[in-house]
């Protein structure tokens, strides 16, 4: 199967389902390594980019509602499993990812607009070079249609083959300046600036429309979203740690109503057992002084 005809299916999958595709997965569980996670806990990155220059292509792990559905049902059953904190943490460090290799171009771009003084007299030269031609080639096509009229063809040939030169060099001074203009900034005739959200190339000359195009296009509205997402975890992380600590029921150490009422264990000896024993000896010996005392009052 060629690489296009896998992406292809890969992007069925990821719309239709596996099942629908005649893929048997009845045996697939939302915690298997091949589902994907990003895709359960909220939404994958790599369906906010397709048909744009940002396109992650098809995402390589299972996108089934089925399983998500039972993820869901699954961690409002059991909130406090562990399971469900480590998915979440992976998700943000997935997104966190993708916006943070989002921001290193948005970087890459603002260096390349940033020219150094040599870049800036190099543009300035070629620039000047390019005028001076242009006036070259103006004042030679008035020489070409005086030497016409004076009917020196040969001249007027020589003259014109002269120009085609100036305009080959125009053309090379052009290419020079506009590859100058790529890699290491803007000129000063089409002032660009980067957009922080998505790392797009603006320009201060864009009309209304095309800007409302970009702010409204794909690849700027899923990194809008992704940025979104960041500053939502970042919210809830803080909330959770200044919400107070769970109280936990404290157990009295040493007695008390709680130790009273506690049920004895087997083969316990309760807290009466040396008393009621002592008692029992002492009613023994009260009774063995009441006999000798009767005996001795009878003798007399």
């Amino acid at each position: 199967m060629g690489r296009l005809a896998e992406m292809q299916r890969r992007l069925l999958e990821q719309m239709m389902g596996p099942e629908a595709m005649g893929i048997a997965n009845a045996n697939l569980v939302w915690s298997d390594e091949k589902v994907c996670r990003n895709f359960l806990c909220g939404m994958c990155p790599h369906t906010l980019f397709t048909n744009t220059k940002m396109d992650l292509g098809a995402c390589p792990k299972s996108h089934t509602e089925r399983l998500k559905t039972e993820f869901n049902a699954a961690k409002e059953a059991n909130p406090t499993d562990p399971i469900f904190a480590r998915f979440q943490a992976e998700y943000e460090a997935n997104i966190f990812s993708f916006v943070d290799e989002c921001d290193r171009r948005i970087r890459a771009a603002h260096r390349r607009l940033e020219k150094t003084p040599e870049e800036n007299a190099k543009t300035t030269n070629l620039m000047r070079e390019i005028g001076e031609i242009e006036l070259a080639i103006q004042g030679g096509t008035e020489k070409i249609e005086q030497l016409g009229e004076q009917g020196k063809v040969d001249e007027s040939m020589r003259e014109m083959a002269a120009i085609e030169a100036l305009k080959s060099e125009k053309a090379d001074k052009e290419r020079e300046l506009q590859q100058l203009t790529d890699t290491s900034g803007a000129s000063g005739h089409q002032k660009l600036r980067v957009c922080d959200v998505c790392g797009a190339y603006l320009s201060v000359l864009d009309s209304d429309r095309r800007l409302a195009d970009h702010f409204g296009g794909k690849m700027h509205l899923g990194y809008h979203e992704l940025r979104n997402m960041l500053q939502k975890f970042k919210e809830e992380r803080e909330a959770r740690k200044m919400a107070p600590p769970a109280s936990v029921s404290s157990v009295p150490v040493g007695g008390g109503a709680s130790a009273a009422a506690a049920p004895p264990r087997p083969g316990d000896r309760g807290p009466d057992h040396r008393s009621s024993k002592d008692g029992y000896y002492d009613r023994d010996r009260d009774r063995g002084y009441d006999r000798e005392r009767h005996s001795s009052s009878r003798h007399e």
